[in-house]
Formats: structure tokens, C-alpha cells, sequence
């Protein structure tokens, strides 16, 4: 064997090891400024697609269709990096009240009936054949992160609600800390029972707080001693102190309030009430804090609208040169989304979204790659659409927009079209 021949694999261990270029997924991530870095320093960006877990079976959704293996490698071929795997603290309730995980076709059975819960439980375990009749909830997590390592995407974990069930309303019961389903300190157990779990993956790079923060329609107590900037700080600094200490490791993603669409009291570093500010440097662990918004502003006629919008809504965190930004830190659009359907992506909300956000190396997670749901608002089987006001609809009134990116049966996407045109260089775009 020639010598060159020998040396090329040293060459290449060196490479990985001591250049910079650390194996995948070379973390842990830390922050800098406005920026997400991975363990070498570099700077990297998000840019994925979410995948439900928290309605009612607590079971992420489409396996009934489709192997968590084929679901990954369509998400891995649009070239995105991450998903974001919604979860409920039922499941994580369930576990310290029973002492174990609930198993899958008991998951079913509960949430679709004996007879449909039994039919959706033995056509996933046709899909996906490496379960059986011991497997439980949080297993089918456990192989959705094992198969996103095995094709290089990180994982973002997302409490979306407390009680399992769609997300979201004011009067859904888990709008706000200590709404009807949202116990406080179940809630705060349950994020730290996932961080410690989900450390074991190797690949789960951050974690959010809670999803969508929301005034609580149905307890108007709530509403007026608590929905506020003061008992919003007092959580979340709790809650991110004990995710940190379960898992040091991962970045901890901070929601606004009114449905995560502004958190602007943040990077402006505005009284929250109580002789409160928020302080990124008082936090000991304030390299792992990472600012999340969500949009859906789809019946927007100017993109520089939109965008100034979104700046004052807290993309402002980007931006050190402002005067009026006193937290500099980065944010990630952890939802949006538009029909997918052969036209919309050419709109103004869906094309000024991939030009803005990749310009500004702004990381982002699409709604939704679920074509379709075991159970909804109880209808089994729900197709995947969304009650939007919609540019396109006459009068900009409320219509049914499908969002998820694959079809109903999750075999193919819903719109080539839009996939080839608007997701595919958006994803390019940003990552370039």
C-alpha cells in the first residue's frame, strides 16, 4: 500500500478533530451575540419543519401511514437540519403517576376507541415494524431522534401544552401558568424530565419553554392579576434555570406573549412591571438563551410591512447596532406557514418570508409536515388544514388552508410545486 494511501485517513481524522470540522453533530450550541454557535465556534442556522406529538394519543403523528425512517428522509431531502418534535406534560404526567409509560395501543385505544384506536395501533406497527406490543409513547420519540441522528438532524423540542390535546384557543385551558390544565409545577417536572431523557439522543440541541403564551379567555382572575410581562419573567426565569441545570447542554428557546407573536419588551430590555427587566446577563446560563416568534401574517399586502412588524415583535434582537436593543440575542421563527397549494408561495407573506429571514441568517421551522392527524378536535383522521385569514380569500375572511407539506397520507408532498420553488431554496438559502 503507498504511503499517501495510509496517510489519507489520518488526514481525514485530522480534519474532524482538529481543524474545526468536529463530527456531526458537534455540539454543544452556545450563543453569541446574535448568533447560534456550534461546538467549533461556527455559526449555524435552523432551518426545519415541525412534527406534532402533543395532541390527544401523545404520539407523534403520521406513523399510521408512513416509517418514521421514509418520514425523515423526505424532511432530510428538502436539505433542512432540524425538526421540531412537539410534546404535552400529560405524557410526562402520566409517567410519574402510573410509575411507567402508557404502551401504544393503549395510547390509541384511549384516544380513538377500541375499535379505530385498535386499527391505527396494528397499521403503525406495519409501517414501522421495529415496535410492538411493549412499546410506549415516549419510545416512538426515542426512535424519531434515533433516526434524525442516523441522517444528521437535530432535534428541537417544543412543550406545546400541558393536557394532549390541539393547540391553540384562550379558552383552551392551556393558555397561561396555572390556567385550568396548566399546573405549574408539573409543568416545570416535565421540562426537566425531558431534558434529562432527550440527553441520551446525542442530537437534541435545544429545548423551548412553552408554546404560544396566551391571554386565559375562560378565568378572567387569571387575566387580570397574572397574563402579564411581570408573571411571565417570574416562570420562564424558574423554568430555564431548571432545564439547565437537568441538561446544561441545550439552548433554551424564550416565547412572547398574544401567541408568541411579540416578546418586544425583551431585546428593548423594557420594565416588565415590578421593577423587573430582562437581563440576558443575569442569567449564569445566558449563552444558551436563544428569543422564538411565531407568524402567520398571510394576508400581508407589502413586505416591508411585514418586516418592520416583525422587527418591532422582537427580530430587533438581531440587530447590535441599534441603540434601543439591550439584549442582543438570537431569534428563530419557530412557526409560520402558508397553503400549500401551486400559488401561494408566490405571495407576498410566503416570498418576503424566504428572502427576509435568510438574509438576516435568521433560523426558522415551517408549519407543518403532518398531512393529516390521528384525531382533531375529535375527528379521527383529520385532514391537515387550518382556519386562516388568507390573502387569497375574497375580503381576507377566515378559510381552511391545508399547511402540512406532505399529503394526506403522508406518501408525497402536497404541493411539488411549492416545494420546488419555496421551500427547497429557501432552505438553500438560508444554510448557503
Amino acid at each position: 500500500m503507498l504511503f499517501s494511501q495510509l496517510l489519507s485517513p489520518l488526514i481525514v481524522l485530522l480534519a474532524l478533530t482538529g481543524s474545526g470540522l468536529c463530527a456531526w453533530p458537534n455540539g454543544p450550541f452556545s450563543t453569541s451575540g446574535r448568533w447560534i454557535l456550534d461546538g467549533s465556534g461556527a455559526n449555524i442556522t435552523y432551518a426545519g419543519a415541525n412534527w406534532p406529538g402533543a395532541a390527544d394519543t401523545m404520539i407523534p403523528e403520521g406513523l399510521q401511514y408512513s416509517s418514521i425512517e421514509n418520514i425523515v428522509t423526505k424532511i432530510k431531502s428538502l436539505g433542512m437540519n432540524v425538526i421540531r418534535l412537539t410534546y404535552a406534560i400529560e405524557m410526562i404526567d402520566d409517567i410519574y403517576e402510573s410509575g411507567s409509560d402508557t404502551l401504544l395501543e393503549t395510547s390509541f385505544i384511549n384516544a380513538l376507541g377500541e375499535s379505530n384506536g385498535t386499527a391505527v395501533y396494528n397499521t403503525v406497527l406495519r409501517q414501522n415494524p421495529q415496535f410492538n406490543n411493549g412499546t410506549t409513547r415516549l419510545e416512538v420519540f426515542d426512535a424519531i431522534a434515533a433516526e434524525c441522528y442516523k441522517q444528521q438532524i437535530w432535534v428541537h423540542l417544543d412543550n406545546h401544552v400541558s393536557k394532549a390535546q390541539w393547540c391553540c384557543s384562550e379558552g383552551d385551558g392551556n393558555s397561561w401558568f396555572g390556567d385550568t390544565y396548566f399546573n405549574i409545577s408539573n409543568w416545570q417536572r416535565g421540562l426537566q424530565y425531558m431534558a434529562t431523557h432527550g440527553e441520551s439522543w446525542g442530537n437534541l440541541m435545544s429545548m423551548s419553554l412553552r408554546n404560544e403564551p396566551r391571554s386565559p379567555g375562560d378565568n378572567s382572575t387569571l387575566v387580570s392579576e397574572s397574563y402579564n410581562w411581570g408573571d411571565w419573567y417570574t416562570n420562564v426565569v424558574t423554568a430555564s434555570g431548571l432545564i439547565n441545570q437537568a441538561n446544561p447542554d441545550v439552548l433554551i428557546f424564550f416565547s412572547g406573549l398574544s401567541y408568541d407573536t411579540y416578546i418586544t419588551p425583551i431585546p428593548t430590555g423594557e420594565s416588565l412591571g415590578d421593577n423587573q427587566t430582562f437581563n440576558k446577563s443575569s442569567f449564569t446560563y445566558e449563552d444558551k438563551i436563544v428569543l422564538e416568534l411565531h407568524n402567520y401574517a398571510t394576508s400581508a399586502t407589502s413586505c416591508s410591512d411585514l418586516e418592520n412588524t416583525l422587527y418591532v415583535d422582537g427580530f430587533s434582537s438581531l440587530n447590535s447596532s441599534d441603540p434601543s436593543v439591550v439584549n442582543v440575542l438570537p431569534m428563530v421563527l419557530t412557526e409560520w406557514g402558508y397553503s400549500q397549494d401551486n400559488t401561494t408561495y408566490q405571495g407576498v407573506y410566503a416570498t418576503c418570508l424566504q428572502d427576509y429571514l435568510p438574509s438576516l441568517h435568521a433560523g426558522w421551522m415551517i408549519w407543518v409536515i403532518a398531512g393529516s392527524y390521528y384525531i382533531r378536535s375529535g375527528t379521527q383522521d383529520y385532514d391537515e388544514t387550518w382556519g386562516m385569514s388568507v390573502q387569497f380569500n375574497p375580503g381576507n375572511g377566515i378559510a381552511n388552508v391545508p399547511l402540512g407539506l406532505l399529503n394526506h397520507d403522508w406518501s408525497g408532498w402536497r404541493s411539488p410545486a411549492a416545494i420546488e420553488n419555496g421551500i427547497v431554496p429557501m432552505v438553500q438559502a438560508t444554510l448557503g
